[in-house]
């Protein structure tokens, strides 16, 4: 029988919900392997809690390893435990899972080179033919989606793109087998130290945002992205951001969405102000509903968008913050 490890990303003890569907995903593809056991690789310090949820979202078994050298996120130690972990495996899994979040392309990057592996990166759908896992993943910047296999090497390290497949519905009370396991590296051996962090406290994650409005060029300058703001506090959404606002000092990076920012993929995505350069399409073009406001009515934004409207967003976004009050309540 194949065995699937999924990587667990979290941050002081909490689970990005991405790990949580990345072993949704993870259970599915056991299935199509004949019945895979699947197996969730939970490393940090105070995270025992992780590890028992992590049975509820699907795990049938679970590798710990709670230790101070990785209580915060350093590359090296995360994936040289991983390695380590592969390497002294009784039972060798087949494929190895992650979210592609920024801890987990960087973790599995490491990891398949030290395995000695390829890594799909970005993964948007997993079928199994012959034994061996195929992955969907958008191409030229979203334009495409290829299918990439890894038909030779073993373990298949593959990250998946968060929201691209469903969050399962955790089963209260599910527990299972907790392995404890020793980290690989000791402080003296790690060369990085983490000296501390700057955390945007209050805001929604663009990563695991529903719903995103977004303010590029067409704002005009910081303080036109006052009613991108104000919609997105109705709507309980995050706020993004194109290239060009962040490069003209407008916004933080932190808010970019696009080729060199992130890539999201929300229920519903506003682009307020945004031409929609090909850059910032492949961060948000697998957006389920993407709803585009922009003078031009030539803008490369609404041959995207499922709606659009031409005009002026300081009148169409008031407007529209009035309205979804009103229908929310608030």
């Amino acid at each position: 029988m194949a065995n699937i490890w999924v990587f667990i990303d979290q941050f002081k003890g909490a689970a990005l919900a991405a790990s949580w569907e990345t072993l949704g995903a993870a259970k599915k593809l056991a299935a199509d392997l004949g019945g895979a056991t699947v197996t969730a690789l939970v490393l940090g310090q105070n995270v025992e809690g992780v590890a028992k949820e992590s049975f509820e979202y699907g795990a049938d078994a679970a590798m710990l390893c709670d230790d101070a050298t990785l209580a915060d996120f350093r590359v090296r130690p995360y994936s040289a435990l991983i390695a380590k972990l592969y390497k002294e495996a009784a039972q060798k899994p087949e494929v190895i899972l992650g979210p592609a979040t920024t801890r987990g392309r960087d973790v599995f990057g490491m990891a398949a080179v030290e395995l000695g592996t390829s890594a799909i990166a970005d993964g948007a759908g997993l079928n199994v033919k012959d034994g061996a896992v195929y992955v969907t993943r958008p191409a030229y910047a979203g334009k495409l989606l290829s299918t990439v296999v890894a038909k030779t090497r073993r373990p298949q390290v593959i990250t998946l793109r968060p929201r691209a497949f469903p969050k399962p519905e955790p089963m209260a009370g599910k527990t299972g087998a907790i392995t404890r396991v020793d980290p690989a590296l000791k402080e003296d051996e790690i060369r990085t130290k983490v000296m501390g962090y700057a955390i945007d406290e209050g805001k929604v994650s663009l990563a695991d945002a529903k719903i995103i409005v977004s303010g590029g060029r067409g704002v005009g300058g910081p303080e036109g992205f006052a009613p991108v703001r104000d919609l997105a506090e109705t709507l309980g959404a995050a706020v993004g951001a194109s290239r060009a606002a962040v490069d003209a000092g407008w916004i933080p990076y932190s808010n970019q969405v696009g080729q060199t920012g992130r890539t999201v993929s929300p229920d519903l995505y506003i682009a307020s102000g945004i031409s929609g350069a090909i850059q910032h399409q492949a961060g948000m073009r697998t957006s389920k509903l993407i709803v585009a406001i922009n003078k031009d009515a030539e803008a490369p934004i609404f041959k995207l968008a499922r709606y659009g409207v031409v005009g002026d967003l300081f009148k169409i976004l008031p407007a529209l913050n009035v309205e979804f009050k009103k229908r929310l309540g608030k």
